[in-house]
């Protein structure tokens, strides 16, 4: 059976950005499972009692039921460099629990820290996180990203970033690229200049 997970953000003592985790989450399970009774995550959901204070990544495991919470403390890893690597058939349009495509492609960043991955001509995603590239004071994603991300969701529609459909060939005009996912805003993204992605 498919498994797939949620990573919900828990910061500033409450869950980020729920309703819109509760949305994925059951239009996936709509789609792989058939119509099934709702979940609300937020009700399934409980801190431990030692990390209230911190930032902690939560996740949820899930198939037709909710198979395992998990809450771990967060801190962001460095990323300081990126290689742009091709694959025009890997599919993360689910936030699947099997990370082994990815993990492949992962593996090719050779000495760089993380990987841009390029489908079907397009730029897409890191092997954990969104995109986004600035240009003149305006950020821009990818219109068509592997996996479309709660804070990318939020930022399109609050208009904070813009999508297009952006090429390696565009990378000249951007003068700098973020990572954002659930647990990694636009503010506390590492910064990573274009020069830093390398093809």
């Amino acid at each position: 059976m498919c498994q797939f997970i949620e990573t919900i953000c828990y910061e500033n003592g409450r869950f980020q950005r729920i309703e819109l985790h509760n949305e994925r989450c059951n239009r996936t399970r709509a789609h792989f499972f058939g119509n099934q009774p709702e979940v609300r995550l937020e009700l399934l959901l409980s801190i431990p009692i030692h990390l209230v204070h911190d930032t902690v990544k939560c996740t949820v495991t899930y198939g037709i039921e909710i198979l395992k919470i998990e809450y771990v403390k967060y801190a962001i890893r460095p990323i300081n460099s990126l290689q742009l690597v091709t694959d025009n058939n890997i599919d993360y349009s689910f936030k699947y629990a099997d990370r082994s495509e990815l993990s492949n492609l992962w593996r090719k960043r050779m000495e760089y820290d993380d990987i841009l991955i390029v489908k079907n001509g397009l730029i897409t995603d890191t092997s954990y996180a969104n995109t986004i590239f600035l240009s003149r004071n305006t950020w821009y994603s990818q219109k068509i990203p592997l996996l479309m991300g709660t804070r990318l969701q939020r930022y399109l529609q609050e208009g904070r970033v813009t999508p297009a459909l952006l090429t390696p060939n565009d990378l000249f005009r951007f003068s700098e690229v973020r990572i954002i996912n659930a647990m990694i805003s636009i503010e506390n993204s590492p910064v990573i200049p274009i020069e830093a992605i390398h093809h």
